[in-house]
């Protein structure tokens, strides 16, 4: 039986290299328990440098090896990676493009997958072109008058609306605007995070995730879980990891028919094939009082922490992550 050399890259550097920490050790405690594979952690700092658990720094280099700094320990061949890193340059497909240059294999969507779910904009006309409902949307490529005169028009026509940096996740640069006169500065904020945003028409709904996966040949959605967010906030950065977060999660959400659950779930696996995710993904719905389905957004790299939806949606489906995680990669590496 092979035994694997498997790197578990997690952190990045970005405003997300802290939950990165954690899901990472989520990662950890469930490769302890196969043992087909010898585990390597490693954290890739805002530097762009590759530091161990017990600080030393190394190289992974492009013959897939890690390469250590005392010249007397022998370079260590890798087999595969599982890149655990939230946001840039994880769920943009930046490292995924370094892995596929050098052919690496690797845990979770590919580059391309990444980079069109990652961005906003992209991610919003792949639904429509997926023929899947989602908000109403203008898209920005500039802060000047003319775009914060178009925000306000919207926001005569829509009531209120949600204006997002377009490549940033975790509710990064996302800000809510019910007052015209608050557009122009939060559209301005928004685009310090990036160059381009998007503007949503806000949605009086409840939010519902669901885990969409691969395990054992099949593409896998689960029933919808929910967040409830404390009274007149949304889901923001804090209220997702801050411990004093009032925000309350439902690994199965009540009170939705059979029909809207069917119906969210058939939207969910045909976003994941349509846009060719792979292995895992958290796809997020509004559900409103009307029962409308609105697809929200797509984390091509969910969260893993203790309080994450994911991992307890995927367990509430049956599932053990432990051996879902070796089927997905003795897929790759020991193909039938």
């Amino acid at each position: 039986m092979t035994k694997y050399n498997l790197v578990l890259l997690c952190g990045g550097g970005g405003s997300e290299h802290a939950i990165s920490l954690l899901s990472a050790g989520y990662f950890e405690t469930c490769l302890a328990k196969l043992d087909r594979f010898n585990t390597l952690w490693l954290e890739l700092t805002a530097e762009g440098l590759y530091r161990t658990k017990n600080g030393s720094y190394v190289e992974l280099t492009n013959k897939r090896e890690i390469r250590f700094a005392d010249d007397k320990q022998a370079p260590w061949p890798v087999d595969y990676v599982i890149p655990c890193i939230h946001g840039y340059p994880g769920e943009t497909g930046d490292i995924q493009s370094w892995f596929n240059l050098i052919n690496l294999p690797y845990f979770g969507c590919t580059s391309e997958a990444s980079s069109n779910c990652f961005n906003k904009i992209t991610a919003k006309m792949w639904f429509s072109a997926l023929g899947i409902p989602n908000t109403p949307y203008l898209f920005l490529g500039e802060y000047n008058p003319d775009a914060v005169a178009r925000v306000e028009a919207a926001f005569d026509d829509w009531g209120s609306v949600f204006i997002k940096a377009a490549s940033q996740g975790s509710s990064v640069g996302c800000f809510p605007a019910n007052n015209k006169a608050d557009i122009a500065p939060l559209l301005a904020k928004a685009f310090e995070y990036a160059p381009y945003v998007v503007v949503e028409k806000t949605i009086k709904a409840r939010e519902l995730e669901i885990a969409v996966y691969e395990y054992q040949g099949e593409v896998i959605a689960t029933r919808p879980g929910e967040i409830v967010c404390a009274a007149n906030t949304f889901y923001s950065f804090e209220e997702k990891y801050d411990a004093k977060s009032q925000a309350v999660t439902h690994v199965e959400a009540g009170n939705v028919s059979e029909d809207i659950i069917a119906a969210m779930r058939d939207y969910a696996i045909r976003a994941f094939k349509g846009l060719k995710l792979r292995h895992l993904s958290r796809i997020d719905f509004f559900l409103t009082e009307d029962d409308e389905i609105l697809l929200n957004e797509i984390n091509t790299f969910p969260g893993l922490t203790p309080i994450s939806m994911f991992p307890k949606m995927l367990a509430h489906h049956g599932h053990d992550f432990a051996s879902y995680l070796q089927d997905c990669i003795l897929a790759e590496l020991e193909p039938a």
